[in-house]
């Protein structure tokens, strides 16, 4: 606990300092990449590192948005059905909702074990009421929020969570998606341009 603590107040410090200086960092990295490549090429790797960028903020941004309304929705709606630790259970629902399409069961599974332990009873009608929260999600919220930020089918979704679930856990499962969608805007750029 203690060694999480100490890395999660490190990582912070460090963070501020490193977006305290993000405009000094962005061009002294321009002049490396135009040091080490001619202009053509710089740009060329200017434009992907930007549009990489715009993939993980825009994906990561809204998942997250998403996940704090759907972690409300579920804490509105366990107060309603007056169950048991409504905030723990939205905590966690709101949390595993950051993993695209396996989270949200992720994130039911230790609380409906949890409500099945006190009330069964409320485990049901809170299984129910996950099932009905996750399809407004994924047909309402998920896609005006996130939009079509990442550009890629559902196919390579679920490949991304796979493969990069598998090599980082978690993590890999959140970073999935948006490094996925980089690579295919790369190789689909790569494609026009042999076309052309």
């Amino acid at each position: 606990i203690f060694k999480a603590l100490k890395d999660f107040i490190i990582g912070f410090i460090v963070s501020i300092y490193v977006l305290s200086k993000k405009e000094l960092f962005k061009g002294q990295a321009k002049k490396i990449v135009y040091s080490l490549f001619n202009v053509k090429n710089g740009n060329v790797i200017i434009k992907n590192v930007r549009m990489a960028s715009d993939k993980f903020a825009g994906f990561i941004i809204g998942k997250i948005v998403d996940s704090l309304i759907i972690g409300l929705l579920c804490f509105v709606g366990c107060q309603i059905m007056r169950m048991e630790y409504p905030v723990l259970l939205a905590l966690i629902i709101g949390v595993t909702n950051i993993i695209p399409f396996f989270g949200p069961v992720i994130g039911a599974i230790p609380c409906l074990f949890l409500l099945l332990v006190i009330n069964p009873l409320h485990a049901l009608y809170f299984l129910i009421f996950i099932i009905i929260l996750q399809q407004l999600d994924g047909n309402f919220i998920g896609p005006k929020i996130l939009g079509s930020s990442t550009g890629i089918s559902s196919f390579w979704v679920i490949f991304a969570i796979t493969v990069f679930g598998g090599f980082w856990g978690v993590p890999g499962m959140i970073v999935g998606v948006p490094l996925m969608a980089v690579i295919y805007t790369l190789i689909q750029s790569a494609d026009r341009k042999s076309v052309v």
